[in-house]
């Protein structure tokens, strides 16, 4: 993993100069395995397969408190916004955190999110088009 190359990815993620995807992609090119969003330490924790981590901040002043109730269908909500309607990385982090997400773990290769709230409650969403048939 390029420590520039992942931090400079982390600042195209908040200033949305890239779109996600690329974003993605980029991060996967990189060796990025998976990534942690923390809105406790407002920092991202991107990981390679051997364990390598490098850490960006969130540079966002004023976002709101984390909620102390996990709200799935908030949650929901917000995902489905970001994924349809192209919502700014900030915009989904403060109904993240009002939605009562501490922070998540995007599993690159897994092609899913977990998202975690303050009480130890959890929710998976699939990327798009990933999440395999109940058989």
């Amino acid at each position: 993993m390029n420590a520039n190359d992942i931090t400079g990815l982390a600042k195209a993620t908040l200033d949305g100069s890239m779109p996600f995807p690329e974003i993605v992609g980029k991060l996967i090119a990189n060796g990025v395995e998976y990534y942690h969003v923390d809105y406790a330490t407002s920092s991202f924790t991107f990981y390679s397969p051997s364990g390598a981590a490098v850490i960006a901040p969130i540079e966002f002043e004023a976002l709101p408190s984390i909620a102390e109730d996990f709200d799935v269908a908030a949650l929901k909500a917000a995902i489905l916004d970001s994924q349809q309607h192209g919502q700014t990385f900030r915009a989904f982090c403060e109904r993240a955190m009002q939605a009562g997400v501490q922070g998540y773990i995007a599993y690159l290769r897994g092609q899913r999110v977990t998202y975690f709230g303050r009480q130890g409650d959890q929710h998976t969403e699939w990327f798009p088009g990933a999440k395999p048939s109940d058989t």
